[in-house]
């Protein structure tokens, strides 16, 4: 039984927090969906990871091509990743379900502090996950570090 990670950014842009979150992921031999809902600003995600330290590279593609499949990190807007993932990290307030909680060794919902929209879209899915008994945990970057600051 997996549980839900809120990552609170207020620090660190979202790609930065993605990129090392990645990393540890693909160090824990999962594969990864990141979900959003905007392709574009997930294309937007795409190059920047593109674009990142080479000892830091992290092997993923956008949805999309044809090897969606055998991607270890794949960018998508689908419910139902074809990487068969061992993680969703949700992304622009996607949407996430105890039943994926429940199914998938790590759910995580990144959301920027500093968006009025994206921080009420994190509390109603924060409230949906408890409400259905489903794990989650709170982290915040506002002391400029990571810190667990509730639990489910």
């Amino acid at each position: 039984m997996g549980a839900a990670y809120f990552y609170h950014l207020t620090r660190r842009p979202l790609v930065d927090t993605l990129r090392m979150l990645l990393g540890k992921s693909l160090e824990n031999g999962w594969r990864v969906a990141v979900r959003g809902t905007d392709p574009a600003g997930l294309a937007d995600l795409d190059k920047a990871l593109w674009l990142g330290p080479e000892d830091g590279f992290l092997p993923h593609g956008l949805a999309g091509g044809t090897h969606d499949a055998d991607q270890p990190v794949l960018l998508t807007t689908a419910l139902e990743a074809p990487n068969g993932p061992n993680c969703v990290m949700a992304v622009q307030g996607a949407e996430v379900s105890a039943q994926e909680v429940a199914a998938l060794d790590r759910v995580c919902v990144l959301f920027d502090g500093d968006d009025a929209a994206a921080l009420n879209r994190a509390r109603q899915q924060w409230k949906a996950l408890k409400d259905a008994g489903a794990s989650a945990q709170y982290w915040s970057e506002e002391s400029g570090r990571w810190e667990k600051k509730a639990q489910t």
